[in-house]
């Protein structure tokens, strides 16, 4: 069966919610479709009014239903009337065989009574009728294509507004603007990408107790050269550490072998000089963990190429976002971590950790320039599958 392109709208009600990892989790592990991209939007007036226009003129069986979706998109993702401020609204694509009815399998049909928990919809949905059987209120959670051809329609629209509406959505009308905000970069690390799962909406489902308005979204195959940069401050440290732990083992193999130990000032010499080595070794062996490559095995003009890891960077808008953010991540040693923390529920070590987050203001930017989020990662997968 042919490999299709797939996607789903996180609505702006879901994602204030805090129902986006919840989403996102069984999104993947109930298509095991591979997520290939993800963009925040703060569309415009000028593309909701596309996007429904198109919804309202589809070739639905059910023109009742194309009405409802498009008299929704008009309303809720359409920026506030009052501020003129954004909606926040996610893009997710999927990429895999038969995506399309996957995702609509995964998500539910268009229908009143949505109970329990077998679909999205059934779960994150509303629809409430009155005495005589019209719509009091409607909450589809989220917006997808029903068949290739609508999918091709609507993902040329948003990729032709990807650029100017997508991005950082700093400005969303349920996000503070007040003095003392912050942003923070979370990234999901490739432990959780080995194969569809719900390991990654789970995560994101364990940092909405935050509080944190989540204003940014980017799928991303980190570069070795990004990976360098993004971790250069830590192999000083990882240099110095392990100069103490080097001699040590040093001392102890000469001891086991031969018997007696280093005098101190030999340890020192030792440690001096294997510690640098050892570090360096960590060093490489955290950019290959991050990349798929070793930086050794890597020519220099290489290094801006993709890696072969997926990882997911989330940026978080709020109140003390970066303390907030590394308390429920938990210390960097998951054996650390309190109950209940990121680390402790989903880390294995101390490099397979699950997530990194930033650990000041400054550094956030820093690293958020590193990985360009907000690079348009859309408008490639559209042109691959439905051309420009």
């Amino acid at each position: 069966m042919a490999q299709e392109l797939a996607f789903a709208f996180i609505t702006p009600y879901t994602i204030a919610k805090s129902r986006t990892g919840g989403v996102i989790g069984r999104l993947m592990s109930r298509t095991g479709l591979d997520l290939v991209a993800a963009r925040m939007y703060g569309p415009s007036l000028e593309l909701v009014n596309r996007y429904a226009d198109s919804l309202s003129q589809s070739n639905r069986t059910d023109p009742e239903v194309a009405q409802l979706l498009a008299d929704y998109v008009r309303v809720n993702y359409a920026p506030d009337p009052q501020t003129g401020r954004p909606r926040r609204v996610i893009l997710l694509l999927f990429e895999g065989e038969n995506a399309i009815q996957k995702v609509r399998e995964a998500t539910g049909h268009v229908h009143s009574g949505w109970v329990g928990g077998e679909t999205i919809r059934d779960t994150y949905g509303d629809m409430v009728l009155d005495e005589a059987g019209a719509i009091k209120y409607f909450e589809p959670a989220v917006l997808i294509a029903p068949s290739v051809e609508r999918a091709a329609t609507v993902l040329r629209l948003w990729a032709e507004y990807s650029e100017q509406d997508g991005g950082l959505v700093e400005s969303a009308a349920d996000v503070a603007v007040d003095e003392g905000i912050q942003q923070t970069l979370v990234l999901i690390k490739p432990d959780n990408f080995r194969f569809p799962s719900v390991r990654p909406g789970h995560i994101i489902d364990l940092l909405s107790r935050s509080g944190l308005r989540i204003i940014g979204m980017r799928k991303i195959r980190m570069t070795v050269a990004q990976a360098e940069q993004f971790y250069a401050p830590v192999r000083p440290i990882l240099e110095e550490k392990f100069k103490s732990i080097a001699a040590a083992k040093a001392d102890a193999v000469l001891s086991q072998e031969f018997g007696f130990s280093m005098p101190d000032e030999l340890k020192q010499n030792v440690g001096d000089i294997l510690g640098p080595i050892c570090g360096r070794y960590q060093f490489d062996q955290i950019v290959k963990f991050m990349t798929g490559f070793l930086p050794s095995d890597v020519l220099e003009t290489d290094k801006p190429t993709a890696g072969s890891e997926n990882c997911l960077a989330l940026v978080y808008k709020g109140m003390s976002a970066v303390e907030k953010i590394r308390y429920l991540l938990g210390p960097t040693d998951p054996a650390k971590a309190q109950p209940g923390s990121v680390r402790r529920e989903f880390g294995s070590d101390i490099m397979v950790n699950a997530a990194h987050a930033s650990d000041s203001p400054e550094n956030a930017q820093r690293e958020l320039d590193i990985i360009d989020i907000r690079k348009e990662s859309i408008r490639e997968w559209v042109e691959k599958y439905y051309g420009a």
